[in-house]
């Protein structure tokens, strides 16, 4: 059925969403003795790790600007690298997989840096002789504040803790109603280079990270190289506010006060990726000292209110309920802490005994974007493998920007979510990739144009491939960082409609589009087989000469050297390899990148655009008069678009396997790993839009990307088990999607626990972070951006200045989320949308628009057209 309807004025009848009371707290009956179990806080620069305990009390402490390096000052490690790529290239001609995978570790270069650890804080009773009792442990993340209570004896002992993004600082407040009040020693200690002085209420650590180090899996004997007048310098205060305090030695020791305050500043010397940051280093200590006395000068009361205004300013916005039938709901904790089921207890049942807890499901949607918020507002410093927090000054992977999935993964959520603010540090971060990122791909790659990533970077903007020529190409070689994380600033316009945000940020995307266009080579180079795209001849432009080969004018385009992230290949003749030619997971990415690059030129143009999704555009359809656009000269110049139009329509078709599987190699050849984490060939359909490729039908696709997930399991590390609810959600597989979001919060045991009913795999941790394992906070996102894709998905299409968004409401909604309602989440075309509905049907709809638009809008079987002006409301 189709209707059209035109709102101009409209009146709507406001419903009450219902909320859920147990959806916003993490609740636990006992100290955290594990990372994994503590409770995590955090104000976007400077978090805490809260383990709560009544003897001890630990704070571990983050800066997310605290990394080891300095300044590559533009230079390359591997100037050379390039003179490798055309013996790799006629390796692949000959189908010598093993020499082209020995000479991709030519084309190396350095590792990243290491995120390192600020420090901890310890507070040590000194009056424990009484049992304690009535133990409770939460974090409310709708308000941001973590709690302990528990009594003592017959007294009750109560801290609250938060971090504070106006007042820049953590805050810890412990009361009691002792008569003889706290008794306790405070202590900061540092893994890194450092001295600690106590003088009259406040403790400081002054200390530095090594100017240079190496991964924790890179064998070599000395990991880090430190020297003070080199790498990031930094500060730590803390200030207690008590009765009784005074200084022995590097402590500070309360003596019966009933309350006291303790305020936790830093500061380091970062000052962006190309300052030194000893010589053009930030004042750090006048930073830290300054921070301090404005934090320590403000009322508790104030800081808490104000820290919560600022918080509920962005996690109010949007509101999730999950409801169910009374027979099969699990009850949840109920607010505050007081009694219930513990948080980890509710994650064992859920896991153990397959018990419906809708509770738990959204409050694991709500935590990541409390994640979110509380470790990704720090310009040009987005958040990294672990968010906020680490305590290891050789953390997993360095703790750095992973480029292949991770770091994009963190910002799945930041648009549908409704956390467009926190998507900004990535954004920043990305321009200054470019600089670097031009010189890796002349000096590594032999191309005059544009910028790529490799596989990992770090907060000094390195891009180069990683290894020391010692790395495996599997992961090390791996090219496509730019263009995977440039994609992310057409998906933050079509939710936004910022033209001046996409004006300033689309050289960083034309300039990831003009690597990949001088990165593609014809398939003809590679093998003597038929083109797939014969049929095309005639509608075709051959592409500028950066691209163009003698060879065939009309050769599908494929890359070459290819890899496909930490995946391996077999052979027929039993070789496992790593590099080859026409890997389709480069395809889904370039494809993407460059159908965004095109998007953006036209939109900026203000002359012709055309479909940001799943659409093609008859190459030459669209023109641009001129090569300048009002206040940017040459944003779209016709030719770039024309080049942009012609290499879309020769990137080679997607190709389905003998199992019906979607291929991942250009051959159809078996996986080192059948069950491989990685599915990045399957890009198209998430994160991209662009699954079609112009000769498969987008159903024969899906069937094969179905068939593809169905061969690869169920059993997975944390952030690939997000990545698979979001494409099963964008396949409109509700039972597969939800499934998979169960398999999400798996219970893991925290890494150090060596009981024998220890349990080890990707899923969830107790305090419900990610567990690859170890700790990786992408699946919280992950988990978080899927749970929207069940709800909710939208295409967007500028055409001939008419925008129109399609959007779908409930489009893999699971049998148990039959009935519920949300409000405040995004769709593409500037439209916020809040529903309620019951038995999988919508009840009641709210859409609210930035700006006019049209919407294809797709509920309940029918499909209907809309046309809403700025700020209308279109009602059910």
């Amino acid at each position: 059925m189709r209707k059209y309807v035109a709102f101009f004025a409209v009146i709507c009848l406001w419903l009450k969403l219902p909320t859920t009371t147990g959806a916003q707290t993490l609740h636990y009956n006992q100290p955290a003795t594990f990372f994994e179990e503590a409770l995590v806080i955090g104000n976007g620069t400077m978090g805490g790790i809260v383990y709560g305990g009544t003897r001890t009390d630990r704070i571990s402490l983050n800066d997310i600007t605290l990394w080891t390096g300095e300044p590559c000052n533009m230079q390359v490690y591997s100037p050379d690298a390039h003179k490798s790529i055309p013996a790799i290239r006629e390796a692949l001609s000959k189908g010598d997989y093993r020499e082209a995978d020995r000479l991709q570790r030519d084309v190396q270069g350095h590792f990243s840096q290491n995120y390192q650890p600020l420090g901890q804080l310890t507070i040590e009773y000194l009056d424990t002789t009484e049992a304690v009792t009535g133990y409770r442990r939460w974090l409310d993340i709708g308000d941001a504040t973590a709690h302990t209570t528990y009594q003592r004896g017959k007294y009750r002992y109560t801290t609250e803790y938060l971090a504070s993004h106006p007042d820049s600082g953590l805050v810890i407040r412990i009361t009691t109603n002792h008569p003889g009040g706290i008794h306790a020693r405070l202590s900061l200690s540092c893994q890194l280079r450092h001295t600690t002085s106590a003088n009259g209420q406040t403790l400081t650590t002054d200390g530095y990270a090594g100017y240079a180090s190496l991964p924790s899996y890179y064998d070599a004997r000395e990991k880090f190289a430190y020297d003070p007048q080199r790498g990031i310098h930094f500060r730590t205060k803390v200030q207690v506010s008590a009765r009784n305090v005074r200084a022995e030695g590097e402590t500070l020791l309360v003596d019966g006060a009933k309350e006291v305050t303790l305020y936790i500043v830093d500061a380091t010397s970062f000052n962006g990726y190309d300052k030194d940051p000893v010589k053009q280093g930030k004042p750090y200590q006048q930073l830290a000292d300054a921070r301090l006395r404005h934090l320590s000068g403000i009322p508790y009361k104030t800081i808490r209110q104000r820290h919560i205004k600022d918080y509920q300013s962005l996690y109010n916005r949007v509101k999730l309920s999950l409801t169910a039938d009374s027979s099969t709901y699990y009850a949840p904790p109920s607010q505050g802490g007081d009694g219930g089921e513990s948080t980890d207890a509710q994650l064992r049942a859920y896991t153990d005994e397959s018990l419906f807890n809708p509770d738990l499901e959204a409050l694991y949607f709500q935590y990541g974007r409390y994640l979110l918020i509380s470790c990704s507002r720090t310009p040009n410093v987005p958040a990294n493998l672990q968010g906020l927090w680490n305590e290891s000054i050789l953390p997993p992977w360095s703790c750095n920007y992973t480029s292949n999935i991770n770091v994009e993964e963190n910002y799945w959520a930041a648009e549908t979510a409704a956390l467009p603010e926190m998507h900004q540090s990535l954004f920043t971060f990305m321009k200054e990739l470019q600089g670097s990122g031009e010189l890796t791909a002349k000096a590594y790659y032999g191309v005059n144009r544009g910028w790529c990533l490799a596989h990992n970077t770090d907060i000094w903007a390195m891009t180069c491939p990683v290894g020391l020529h010692t790395g495996d190409p599997m992961w090390a070689n791996w090219n496509m960082g730019g263009a995977w994380l440039a994609t992310h600033i057409w998906e933050h316009y079509t939710f936004t409609l910022d033209k001046a945000f996409l004006r300033e940020y689309y050289p960083v995307l034309k300039g990831a589009a003009e690597f990949c266009l001088a990165w593609l080579q014809p398939l003809s180079d590679y093998t003597p087989q038929p083109s797939p795209l014969s049929h095309l001849t005639s509608s075709i432009s051959p592409l500028t000469s950066d691209i163009s080969h003698p060879t065939s004018s009309i050769s599908p385009l494929i890359t070459a050297p290819a890899t496909s992230p930490e995946n391996s290949f077999v052979t027929p003749d039993g070789y496992h390899g790593r590099t080859c030619f026409g890997g389709f997971a480069d395809i889904a990415m370039i494809r993407e990148c460059l159908t965004d690059a095109r998007d953006a030129a036209l939109v900026l143009s203000g002359s012709c655009s055309v479909p940001g999704g799943s659409c093609s555009v008859p190459v030459g359809s669209c023109s641009v008069p001129g090569d300048s656009v009002a206040g940017f000269p040459s944003v779209a110049g016709s030719p770039f678009i024309t080049e942009l139009n012609a290499a879309i329509a020769r990137l080679h078709p997607y190709k389905i396997g003998k199992k019906g599987n979607l291929q991942e190699w250009f051959y159809d050849w078996e996986d080192e790993d059948p069950h491989h984490r990685h599915q990045s060939h399957l890009f198209g359909i998430y994160p991209g839009h662009h699954l079609d490729d112009g000769t498969n039908t987008k159903e024969a696709l899906h069937r094969a990307a179905s068939r593809t997930l169905e061969l690869k399991g169920d059993k997975t590390t944390g952030w690939s088990t997000g990545w698979r609810v979001n494409l099963y959600a964008r396949l409109h597989d509700a039972r597969n999607a939800y499934h998979i979001y169960r398999k999400l919060l798996s219970y893991v045991s925290p890494d150090g626990y060596r009981g024998p009913d220890a349990r080890r795999g990707g899923g969830t941790y107790p305090n419900l972070l990610d567990a690859h394992s170890p700790f990786q906070i992408d699946g919280n996102f992950g988990g978080c951006a899927g749970v929207i894709e069940m709800l909710i998905q939208s295409e967007y299409t500028v055409c001939e200045g008419s925008p129109l968004t399609t959007l779908e409401l409930l489009p893999a909604l699971p049998d148990n989320w039959k009935d519920g309602s949300v409000s405040g989440i995004r769709a593409r075309g500037g439209i916020t949308v809040d529903m309620t509905w019951q038995d999988k049907r919508v009840t009641h709809l709210t859409l609210t628009a930035q700006q006019p638009c049209t919407v294809t809008l797709l509920a309940n079987g029918q499909q209907q057209t809309l046309k809403l002006k700025k700020g209308a409301l279109a009602c059910w």
